[in-house]
């Protein structure tokens, strides 16, 4: 494969096996878009006391002329009956229809709808420049003012819509990134919601 391809295991030994599985997931994606980098990232989530521990893997995948797609997927509450190879899968498969909606956007084929780049909602803001988003599967992220990228930290609202990009922060996960991309305003994810909110 072509791209630079990054993997990165947290809490937990690499696996040869499950690292080959993803290089032929990300050799794949290549058929769909121009990337400029995949960084995956897996983590083996804390033991639950009655599901046991699951896991958790993040795709960041950058696209010309700077574009930023992220994914995360996880086990259903840390459920033995999703392994690390079929989260791994679900994280591709919804990176791969991402990057087929970017290709097709790109070329005027079909109308951008924000909810196609809904990751998380904004919950809650604090006055002092940091606030959280709910996202997909109902889990909460800090993020910073400095991670907001197209609007002054004081024009966000609760229930804005935003594309975020995640990394393990001193307190646990925490937006890099984050991109309003629908200021309509909308109901939180519930969580256990599993698509997209209405719109």
């Amino acid at each position: 494969m072509q791209l630079p391809l990054d993997i990165t295991w947290r809490g937990v030994e690499p696996n040869t096996r499950v690292n080959a599985f993803i290089e032929r997931r990300a050799a794949h994606l290549e058929r769909f878009a121009r990337m400029n980098r995949c960084s995956v990232a897996i983590e083996r989530e804390h033991e639950h006391p009655q599901f046991g521990s699951g896991w958790r893997v993040r795709l960041n995948i950058t696209l010309p002329p700077g574009h930023e797609l992220a994914v995360a997927r996880e086990s259903w509450q840390g459920s033995v009956r999703d392994d690390l190879y079929s989260v791994v899968k679900d994280a591709f498969t919804a990176a791969r229809r991402r990057l087929q909606r970017h290709a097709e956007q790109r070329r005027g084929e079909v109308k951008r709808h924000p909810e196609q780049d809904l990751d998380a909602v904004i919950s809650r803001l604090f006055p002092k420049g940091y606030g959280f988003v709910i996202t997909r599967t109902g889990r909460e992220v800090y993020f910073h003012r400095n991670a907001v990228l197209d609007m002054p930290f004081e024009n966000l609202k609760v229930g804005m819509g935003v594309a975020i990009s995640e990394e393990a922060g001193e307190e646990g996960p925490q937006a890099s990134t984050l991109r309003v991309v629908d200021r309509r305003g909308r109901p939180a994810f519930g969580p256990q919601a599993e698509g997209p909110p209405p719109g």
